[in-house]
């Protein structure tokens, strides 16, 4: 069987990404858990978390014939095979990139191509239209049905909700 070190992810049981990432460091697996900074204030006190951006995931690289040793663990309630490897990457290093600037991040409902979504801001806003296309993070196409007719426009996936 082949050796090749393949993502996969780690679906966790309730609250043990951490945990997971401490039991694979100590076994030699190496892990991705994408974590963003949460600030709370306490009573006048500033307490600091790191959080983990997708709750109950942890990604691995590893070799297929791993998993046995991850499901030894305890901590995972299910193992995901990633199909498109390539894009999978891809799309990780983008999200990394991303929290690495430490700009405000956060997880939201996927605004994906076809979905019905609603303007929450700008001058567009109370407006339903469809997600026409993607750009990176953060820029969404949208057609907006006008009497009949489309129009698309160019809008910052930050002023849309699903609809």
């Amino acid at each position: 069987m082949d050796d090749t070190p393949i993502w996969f992810v780690a679906h966790t049981r309730p609250r043990c990404e951490k945990k997971l990432c401490a039991y694979c460091e100590r076994e030699g697996l190496p892990t991705t858990l994408v974590t963003y900074r949460s600030v709370k204030n306490y009573r006048g006190k500033t307490a600091t978390f790191e959080k983990p951006l997708f709750p109950g995931y942890v990604f691995l690289k590893m070799p297929p014939l791993g998993r046995q040793k991850i499901f030894q663990s305890d901590y995972v309630a299910n193992l995901l095979e990633v199909s498109d490897q390539a894009l999978f990457e891809f799309q990780l290093e983008e999200i990394l990139a991303a929290v690495e600037t430490n700009v405000e991040i956060q997880l939201v409902p996927e605004i994906g191509v076809g979905r019905k979504v609603l303007i929450k801001s700008g001058p567009l806003r109370g407006q339903e239209g469809w997600v026409e296309e993607r750009y990176g993070m953060t820029t969404v196409l949208l057609r907006l049905d006008f009497i009949g007719k489309a129009a698309a426009v160019k809008v910052e996936a930050s002023q849309l909700e699903l609809a």
